[in-house]
């Protein structure tokens, strides 16, 4: 399998989870994408959350350990999400692995060049 074929797999198994609760995100109303994007964005943002609290961040607390296996399955929730969200702005595996690689780019050039101004336009065209 191919990587490529990896992220569709993924994909694929998150369509189905959604669509066992519910969630058919081929079919949206506009308004039900608005709702379901803030949903979407919200779970990730308790899973960073979460994320956070797996790593002794607390500098004053003495007994805090890294619970690096929590962390590792935080990561995932965060994946369920993050696909999540891209069905429900219409993207497919392919959709993403295209944009990630038009954005690396980006951001590659942007190293490149110091980074030293804002370019608003420079990712416009992902």
């Amino acid at each position: 399998m191919t990587d490529t074929d990896r992220l569709a797999e993924l994909f694929r198994m998150q369509r189905a989870l959604n669509e066992r609760i519910g969630v058919h995100t081929e079919r949206m109303s506009t308004e039900e994408r608005i709702k379901w994007t803030l949903n979407y964005c919200r779970a990730m943002s308790q899973e960073i959350a979460e994320l956070t609290d797996s790593v002794p961040w607390k500098w004053w607390a003495k007994y805090q350990k890294f619970d690096e296996q929590n962390a590792r399955v935080e990561v995932v929730d965060l994946f369920h999400f993050l696909i999540s969200l891209a069905q429900v702005l219409g993207m497919s595996a392919d959709d993403v692995f295209r944009a990630y690689v038009e954005k690396n780019k980006v951001n590659l050039q942007r190293q490149e060049t110091g980074y030293a101004v804002k370019d608003e336009n420079d990712s416009r065209h992902i």
